[in-house]
């Protein structure tokens, strides 16, 4: 299913210059501000409320964007230990809506080391931030299964087509990233957009914590744009067997996918794409 935020949009004067021509007009532009991630958790019977990241997005499915980012952190590892998810009261008119907080239920143990990181995430880097080389992989507690499964290749031929026409705040803006999973007959079964394509695919997987049992073993991630090492270590840590991007992939995504056991695909367009890493899920 496919859904749309009409809080990821806002209106400008913009002035349109064609040769010697000026001409006022109004403007969509899609929505960026940051967001607040904080986590209430227990520690010794003692309520704590930490802040977690600030990560710059568009706004709307903040709380799918929330519990993705703790989950492909590795902050937490079942969508059962959470309790609440809600927005906060602002402390400022900046903050107004862009803050949120995330509630562990009493007992469920929570790494405070992993909270010592002091995460800062544009929407350009899903990475920047991390306190040190070490913090930047992280380890998934589902590892993807090296199972039979195949993937007949013209069903990705169709993926991009899908993904494009359920852009709706692309349409309106020309200025969104997209991440879609689907199931492995290439239906789409959630499409989030974001200024930032890491944010995209926390959303996408903050969606299937809710909606879908894991690992998400059955699934295949696409997203627009290349794909990134940030993306490929979030694939992971849902359990997504196969990745696929319409652009390039890095030389630490194809060695994070070869180490994770994942198949990743890039340059998926048209009836042509490559496939870089265990091609044998493609039949």
């Amino acid at each position: 299913m496919a859904g749309k935020s009409a809080d990821g949009l806002r209106n400008i004067e913009a002035i349109e210059v064609t040769g010697q021509d000026k001409i006022s007009k109004q403007e969509i532009i899609v929505a960026e501000e940051p967001l607040e991630i904080r986590l209430r958790f227990y520690s010794k019977e003692s309520p704590i409320s930490s802040k977690i990241a600030v990560t710059m997005r568009t706004p709307g499915y903040d709380a799918e964007l929330a519990t993705g980012f703790l989950f492909t952190e590795g902050i937490i590892t079942e969508p059962n230990a959470i309790e609440t998810v809600e927005h906060v009261p602002a402390r400022n008119v900046l903050s107004e809506g862009n803050l949120i907080e995330v509630g562990i239920k009493k007992g469920i143990p929570v790494d405070l080391k992993k909270l010592q990181r002091n995460f800062y995430t544009s929407s350009s880097c899903g990475v920047c931030g991390k306190a040190s080389i070490e913090a930047v992989k992280t380890s998934s507690a589902y590892p993807i299964l090296h199972n039979t499964i195949t993937v007949k290749g013209d069903i990705f031929y169709h993926l991009p087509d899908q993904l494009r026409n359920h852009q709706e705040l692309f349409d309106c803006t020309g200025g969104l990233h997209a991440a879609g999973l689907f199931d492995l007959n290439g239906n789409l079964i959630v499409l989030r957009e974001d200024i930032g394509r890491h944010n995209a695919v926390d959303k996408a997987i903050g969606y299937a914590l809710k909606n879908l049992p894991l690992p998400l073993s059955e699934t295949i991630l696409l997203v627009s744009g290349r794909a990134g090492f940030e993306i490929v270590q979030k694939a992971s840590m849902a359990g997504i067997p196969i990745l696929a991007a319409v652009g390039a992939p890095s030389s630490l995504s194809y060695k994070l996918a070869m180490d994770a056991g994942m198949t990743l695909i890039g340059f998926l367009k048209g009836d042509r794409f490559n496939v870089y890493t265990f091609p044998g899920r493609i039949g």
